[in-house]
């Protein structure tokens, strides 16, 4: 009996069509039902091969026309490895992230840059400024006396009932009053945390993860448990459920299904359904945060894990900071049954967020001109990305991995012969060349030969010649 998923096996069918020929580059793939009807395979399956086959490069999804094979890259190189989740899981340490991000930045700001690839936004022109500030000035008209007049609790109601329709698109169904507005997604995952939370408790984290939430747990005096995340599908549920037998007190799970940061994987679907059934039947909280789910390379919504909540164990926190306007720090969370005691928290900790940007968001948010503005983000960014994972296959050594996601702005790349990131890193910093190091994803020194480099920046001719100066660096010729 073959080992593999039937959606592999299925995926690798239409490889090797591609491959061979019998698929050319721009002909159009059987449509998922037609898949459906020629292998009797579920729908799901189904989408999960094509998905594969999205991730491989092989494919790509063009919105109401279906999937078309894409014509062979000039260049590519190897995805980044599975991990080995058989491995014993470390224990869970209190993190020192604090002096290593500290460390970073102190070394970023001595250093003028002229090409940033560690920044995980885009450049100021792919947001809508002028829609924004025409927002704001129509605020102001609609409402004068905003700027002196008491803000609502939780956000202002204009914002929270456009969130929540907004969630509909990802499967989630609230209310506006389940919404709590907050200042980014930082303060959100801090806010889920205290609230389930207490110092000296474990939290379950995927292993990379993002240095903004080991800070959290560092500051919050919580240990990190790190675990086994796949470059392709996310957190590893069987690793998952190991750490819950060997490791009987941990109080919360910290994930991001949606191009994770700093992998860019997408879990699937079905993989979601069971971290969702799997942290309720162990009667453990899931905290997901959904930053980057709005940036996927198609118009097709991707699926929250919150989508498959039906006792209000998910807390969910996502953010406008990466797709709308990264000025304004507004985040989001829908707290489950944990709600009353996070508003309280909340009220604690920041008091309400100030309710202009709010309004203007709202306004802005709830027009199709945000649709328009989302697609030709998505536009912008695969491009970018694309385009920047040609450039390091062309020029980085032979031995770098990387995997390239669907989505997002993020290419995790893994550096050959072990080459440490932090000498890479202050090295590309002399010739004014920011990157991330992969030692600030983790506690421990798994990741230090791996870099995350953002594709935010326009592909201008110097951000290629920054690329290929980094080339050199990883070889080891500046």
């Amino acid at each position: 009996m073959d080992p593999q998923p039937l959606y592999l096996r299925l995926a690798n069918h239409y490889r090797r069509a591609i491959q061979s020929g019998v698929l050319a580059p721009q002909q159009r793939m059987p449509s998922v039902r037609a898949l459906v009807r020629t292998h009797r395979v579920s729908l799901s399956t189904a989408l999960q091969a094509c998905r594969q086959l999205e991730d491989d490069g092989l494919i790509e999804a063009r919105p109401r026309s279906g999937y078309f094979v894409l014509p062979a890259r000039k260049r590519s190189m190897p995805p980044v490895p599975e991990p080995d989740i058989r491995q014993t899981l470390g224990a869970a340490q209190y993190v020192g992230i604090h002096d290593r991000v500290s460390d970073f930045v102190a070394k970023c700001e001595a250093h003028p840059v002229s090409a940033n690839f560690a920044l995980a936004a885009a450049t100021p022109d792919a947001y809508p400024a002028e829609a924004l500030r025409q927002a704001m000035s129509r605020a102001l008209r609609r409402e004068p006396e905003v700027l002196v007049s008491r803000v609502p609790a939780q956000g202002h109601p204009a914002l929270r009932a456009v969130l929540a329709r907004r969630a509909l698109e990802n499967g989630i169904n609230a209310v506006p009053d389940d919404v709590i507005v907050t200042h980014g997604c930082i303060e959100a995952l801090n806010l889920a945390l205290r609230a389930v939370a207490r110092p000296g408790d474990t939290i379950a984290v995927e292993s990379p993860t993002y240095f903004g939430l080991l800070q959290i747990l560092e500051s919050l005096g919580m240990r990190a448990l790190e675990i086994p995340t796949s470059p392709q599908h996310g957190l590893s549920i069987e690793a998952l459920d190991l750490a819950f037998q060997t490791h009987g007190n941990i109080r919360a799970v910290v994930t991001v299904p949606n191009f994770q940061n700093p992998l860019g994987c997408v879990m699937p679907d079905a993989e979601k359904a069971r971290l969702v059934a799997l942290c309720e039947r162990q009667q453990v909280p899931l905290i997901e945060d959904d930053t980057y789910g709005a940036l996927t390379d198609d118009d097709v919504p991707l699926a929250a894990a919150k989508s498959w909540d039906r006792t209000g164990n998910v807390i969910y926190c996502a953010s406008m900071h990466k797709t709308l306007a990264p000025g304004m720090r507004l985040g989001w969370l829908l707290g489950g049954r944990w709600k009353a005691r996070i508003a309280m928290l909340k009220f604690a900790q920041s008091r309400p967020n100030e309710p202009l940007a709010q309004i203007a968001v709202a306004d802005f948010m709830g027009t199709r001109a945000y649709d328009r503005h989302l697609a030709r983000l998505r536009r912008t960014l695969k491009a970018q990305r694309e385009q920047t994972a040609e450039a390091i296959a062309a020029h980085f050594p032979a031995g770098t991995r990387l995997s390239l996601p669907r989505g997002g702005m993020l290419l995790w790349v893994e550096l050959p012969h072990g080459r440490d990131g932090a000498d890479v890193f202050e090295a590309a910093l002399r010739q004014g060349i920011r990157v991330a190091p992969g030692a600030m994803f983790s506690n421990g020194p798994r990741y230090d030969h791996f870099l995350r480099i953002s594709c935010g920046e326009r592909h201008t001719p110097e951000a290629a010649l920054a690329l290929k100066t980094l080339g050199r660096i990883v070889e080891g010729r500046p």
